[in-house]
């Protein structure tokens, strides 16, 4: 098997900082097959388990500093795990995001169309990952993340934010009952919604919304990657795309962080 290390996706906003590593992975650079291929990183997908396993060492590999990869059976809550020490990936703590001052253990959040959120302190002491569909946006989970890393010490004036690739608002049609609960978050919120083609539906954007949120929560250096995960298909996997065209499962991608020390 080649050893090929996968080249992930880098944000200027954290390349800027000294002391930690990160990475948005693409759908590149894996062993899966079929639908999954190739840097499938999910073992709640229905992959072939050492295949997930062999993509995460490689994605692991490609994470300058990085000795461990925490990830998290995400519940599209607001519930933030403090990462001291490593667990087996196959009994996650059940979580959306994770926040961690020890160097070497990367923390990364899968996703295949909702919004993946990188944070780090811009003296590079203390990191954070987000997984932010959108209930867990308005649910607060970007929120959460902050105030767990201001509980270990970082200023909140001082984080820094990379949104990466998600799904964004040309793909992203939702339906007539899905404004209410950000209209009732805020009536400002429906800048982020313009009608669909089909009556009483709407085009969302996700990352808009999640940037925003991030403004509001008093972030002021914040990156927002350019990509739509449905409509890449060469880079991305994508929930959507796969439910639209009737298969059985999909791929997940990895984004991740550490401090490195």
């Amino acid at each position: 098997m080649t050893d090929t290390r996968p080249t992930p996706i880098s944000a200027g906003t954290l390349s800027t900082i000294k002391g930690i590593a990160h990475g948005f992975f693409t759908r590149q650079g894996g062993v899966s097959g079929s639908i999954y291929a190739s840097l499938n990183v999910g073992f709640g997908s229905k992959d072939v388990s050492e295949d997930v396993a062999e993509n995460r060492r490689r994605a692991l590999a490609a994470l300058d500093g990085a000795t461990a990869l925490n990830t998290v059976y995400q519940i599209h809550g607001k519930d933030v795990e403090r990462v001291t020490g490593t667990w087996d990936p196959t009994e996650s703590p059940h979580a959306d995001a994770m926040v961690t001052a020890t160097p070497g253990i990367a923390i990364g959040v899968l996703s295949a169309d909702c919004t993946p959120v990188l944070f780090a302190a811009e003296d590079g002491s203390i990191v954070g990952a987000a997984h932010a569909g959108w209930r867990g946006a308005v649910g607060g989970v970007l929120g959460a993340t902050l105030d767990a890393m201001e509980e270990m010490g970082a200023d909140r004036k001082r984080i820094h934010a990379a949104v990466g690739p998600t799904i964004a608002q040309p793909s992203y049609e939702v339906g007539p009952e899905f404004p209410a609960p950000f209209l009732a978050e805020n009536e400002d919120n429906a800048r982020f919604f313009r009608p669909s083609t089909r009556d009483g539906h709407h085009m969302f954007d996700l990352p808009g919304y999640v940037e925003a949120q991030l403004k509001s929560l008093g972030l002021s250096d914040i990156e927002v990657l350019p990509h739509d995960t449905c409509a890449e298909e060469d880079l991305f996997f994508s929930y959507r795309r796969a439910t639209h065209r009737g298969e059985k499962d999909y791929g997940r991608g990895l984004s991740a962080i550490l401090v490195t020390g």
